[in-house]
């Protein structure tokens, strides 16, 4: 019902050349505004698909390479328990990239074109799994913070203005707030265990929490990309918004465990209910993001050699969608004949 309006404006448009580009985008942003959905098969500025193909293709790459720094640690893992979890988390994360990608090909672009530009690294993912994951407690904190910074941003994504993003992220969510619970639950076991396991905890706390800030994407002032992101809805809040958010819902989480964020300058601001944090090292982010981070070259071979010992996996897949099509085409012919 969402295509309606805008099938009904393509063929106007069609048959009625005075309707300019001006009009044509002022009608969309009516409908933005408006809170309606828009289908693949709409009519949208050129821009909006190309702004959605970057963010949903980032998006896919992220949760794709995601898979490596605990993947690392499936054969590691303490308990039989704790290794099927991992797994399973895993595996989520690749259907994650795969929800994604599929909904970046109803813009018009090819999976392998998104995958190509991956592995040839023109393309970008999120600078947080350019970070090595040292010992299992990295694994607790990737889930607890990642996973959670993750939600924070994915949630309002639920309701972005393209509807193939919006429905794929509902499920994307779901299965992430198992994620942030079972990262929780490791950091929990290891504050309550011994010292040892306590240092742990927290040297991994150290670790990530300004890179889970990061996450975030720049502030609002340096972001190229987030005041048209809003004016469009396809974003629904500002990168800042979502790190205060972040940081006012994680730090009492932290103080439930016992441990204790590593920012000297953080403190509670009775005056606007808010947690104010220190000054986030950009430069580090855009070091990371220019492919200068701790784990970048590793993280994308590991990407390029699995792509390549995949190769027949792909191969022996097109072949029998082949065979299968034309065994359709042979059976198709025959019915004619018979006819």
């Amino acid at each position: 019902m969402y295509t309606q309006a805008l099938d009904q404006l393509s063929k106007e448009h069609e048959h009625t050349p005075q309707i300019d580009e001006g009009e044509l985008n002022a009608r969309f942003q009516q409908r933005i505004d408006n809170e309606e959905r828009i289908e693949p098969k709409d009519w949208m500025p050129d821009a909006y698909r190309l702004t959605l193909i970057r963010q949903i293709s980032q998006h896919a790459h992220s949760e794709v390479v995601g898979m490596l720094p605990e993947g690392n640690w499936i054969t590691r893992a303490p308990t039989l328990k704790r290794k099927a979890i991992l797994i399973a988390k895993v595996q989520d994360e690749g259907g994650h990239g795969a929800y994604l990608y599929s909904a970046a090909e109803t813009l018009g672009v090819s999976r392998e074109h998104l995958i190509g530009q991956l592995l040839a690294g023109s393309a970008k993912y999120s600078s947080i799994f350019n970070y090595p994951t040292l010992t299992w407690a990295d694994v607790g904190a990737i889930g607890w913070l990642v996973d959670g910074a993750a939600i924070m941003n994915q949630i309002p994504l639920c309701r972005c203005s393209y509807g193939p993003y919006a429905r794929a992220m509902v499920r994307i969510c779901k299965e992430e707030s198992f994620h942030q619970r079972q990262g929780y639950e490791i950091m929990i076991t290891l504050a309550r265990g011994t010292p040892e396991q306590k240092r742990m905890a927290q040297e991994a706390l150290n670790r990530w929490w300004w890179p889970a800030l990061m996450m975030f994407g720049p502030s609002d002032a340096d972001s190229k990309h987030s005041a048209q992101s809003m004016r469009w809805k396809i974003k629904r809040f500002s990168n800042d918004e979502l790190r205060q958010k972040f940081v006012d819902f994680t730090v009492p989480q932290a103080e439930y465990l016992g441990l204790t964020i590593p920012d000297p300058d953080l403190r509670w601001d009775e005056e606007t209910q808010h947690y104010r944090f220190g000054e986030i090292n950009w430069t580090e982010f855009q070091e990371v993001l220019k492919g200068n981070g701790p784990c970048n070259r590793d993280r994308m071979a590991a990407r390029r050699r699995a792509h390549e010992e995949g190769r027949w996996v792909r191969e022996a897949a097109q072949a029998y969608a082949e065979k299968q099509r034309k065994r359709a085409a042979d059976n198709s012919l025959k019915v004619e004949v018979v006819s």
